[in-house]
């Protein structure tokens, strides 16, 4: 098959023709649907990102598909059922092979493009919002990037929590993606008084920031007493200093939530948060936004897309 991989450190990607192994001890075999892209995808390709697997390794750490074949050991999956799974690795070919216990399967109404789309976006959302930022009905949540792949999914869950909803991005189409998923006050990201329009809408309790830079500090002094800052990511590029004294005066917590390290020391808290996620879907409380679908030949495409941020939502690459 042909595979978008990472022959080495520091090379471009590009397809190889490789033969798959058969699934190994508590593995499936996987027919890969479809492949969300993330920005953890760029930085990994770039040598950047917190996990660095060894080359060469095939791209992609988030896919959905049907289980084919078992490999020794597996209960409680067969061949036919369809799942998304969390790999790390390994989405952007036409099979996979992936951990059994890394497989959730699908409600019945959950298309494959849905299913690879949700799963770190949404995580990682959920994750922050309630296990780690505990936001509760009637507080106040601002959203940098509110029209990106995690950004959108904030503002969905912030409103789906019972939180007032203040969504900052740039441009009137890019706010008006996110009016729609439910935001209650928008702020274009190009206002150079941020912390002022903050404060006219009464501060924030909670702030989800995958941008970084100014608009973090901003946010900072905008915040209420005994408010909560989630360090997502730093899509800006900038990553922002703290100043202690400032936590220290308004009784602040900044929190840093990086979702795939929960699959170290407590895959149960990401079982439950994804099985929370795709109820919600099933029952129609969230909608998944997919800003763009690219077939696996244009997956060079569909990450050019990705690093200018030209897109809204998450961008999905199909096997076809």
């Amino acid at each position: 098959m042909r595979a978008y991989q990472l022959s080495a450190p520091g090379a471009a990607p590009a397809f190889q023709t490789l033969d798959l192994p058969p699934p190994g001890p508590g593995e499936v075999r996987l027919r890969v649907a479809a492949c969300g892209l993330n920005f953890a995808d760029l930085l990994m390709i770039e040598g950047r990102y917190q996990e660095r697997p060894t080359p060469p390794f095939t791209l992609g750490m988030e896919l959905s598909g049907t289980v084919t074949a078992l490999g020794p050991g597996v209960s409680g999956l067969a061949p036919g059922d369809r799942v998304a799974a969390f790999t790390g690795q390994g989405g952007l070919a036409p099979e996979a092979n992936v951990p059994a216990t890394r497989c959730l399967p699908l409600p019945p109404a959950m298309d494959f493009d849905t299913a690879a789309a949700f799963q770190i976006a949404y995580g990682t959302s959920h994750l922050a919002l309630d296990h780690k930022a505990r936001l509760q009905p009637g507080e106040t949540l601002f959203v940098t990037g509110a029209a990106g792949g995690v950004g959108l999914t904030a503002v969905e869950i912030g409103k789906r929590m019972g939180a007032t909803v203040i969504a900052s991005t740039r441009g009137a189409d890019k706010l008006a993606i996110a009016r729609a998923a439910g935001a209650d006050h928008l702020i274009d990201s190009e206002n150079p008084d941020l912390r002022g329009q903050l404060k006219m809408l009464g501060g924030v309790d909670v702030v989800y920031d995958s941008v970084g830079g100014p608009a973090f500090m901003e946010a900072l002094r905008a915040t209420r007493p005994e408010g909560r800052l989630l360090a997502i990511g730093f899509a800006g590029g900038e990553v922002p200093q703290v100043p202690a004294n400032l936590l220290l005066v308004k009784n602040l917590s900044v929190m840093g939530l990086y979702w795939g390290g929960y699959l170290t020391f407590r895959p149960e808290v990401l079982t439950a948060s994804l099985q929370t996620l795709a109820g919600w879907i099933a029952e129609g409380s969230l909608h998944p936004h997919i800003g763009a679908r690219f077939p696996l030949d244009r997956v060079e495409e569909a990450l050019e897309t990705l690093r200018a941020r030209r897109s809204t939502g998450k961008i999905v690459v199909t096997m076809g």
